[in-house]
């Protein structure tokens, strides 16, 4: 996931010799570990989403066969055969958002993993640049991403947090426009 920012990364500290140079390159390289972390956050928030809808599946699927269920019992043969049909469209949807959602979470310990050894090698190639006159220049050096707890930073994650919050709700309305209108049979 991280293939082009860990190239990147080497290129640059190849390329840069001189104690400023690299300072540039280090910021540069910060950069790209605070947009590194967002999309890491980015993968456990859609995880998080795929285990809620398995979760209404899952719901939903039990639903069905305890209609089912209850539809045997009076020997309502009609309901049977509807609910059938269902418990069938539930679990298949039920067995691919399990599928989903192993590989999501294959993802993100994959992204993860290249995550810390992004800062593992931020932090190795920190140890030769010339560190900042202040004290907190040896801080930043031991959490590369300390410095993004400012203003500017939690500013920008809330405008992250709120255009994904809307995206969330966007999709959840149009997930149930489409159910709705699948149940009045207005779509295949």
């Amino acid at each position: 996931m991280f293939e082009n920012i860990r190239q990147s990364l080497n290129d640059l500290m190849a390329r840069a010799t001189r104690p400023e140079e690299r300072r540039d390159v280090l910021a540069r390289m910060k950069d790209s570990l605070v947009h590194a972390k967002l999309g890491v956050e980015d993968l456990r928030s859609g995880l998080a989403r795929t285990r809620d809808r398995l979760a209404q599946e899952r719901r939903e699927l039990e639903t069905v066969r305890r209609r089912k269920g209850l539809a045997e019992g009076i020997g309502d043969q009609q309901t049977v055969e509807l609910a059938v049909k269902y418990e069938a469209h539930h679990a298949e949807r039920a067995e691919v958002l399990e599928r989903k959602l192993a590989a999501q979470e294959s993802e993100l310990a994959l992204a993860e993993r290249e995550l810390d050894e992004m800062t593992s090698e931020f932090k190795r190639h920190a140890v030769g640049a010339v560190p900042p006159a202040s004290t907190a220049g040896a801080a930043q050096m031991a959490d590369p991403l300390a410095a993004e707890t400012g203003e500017a930073a939690r500013e920008e994650l809330d405008a992250l947090a709120r255009e994904r919050s809307r995206a969330a709700r966007d999709d959840d309305a149009a997930r149930r426009l489409e159910e709705l209108k699948r149940r009045m049979g207005k779509t295949p």
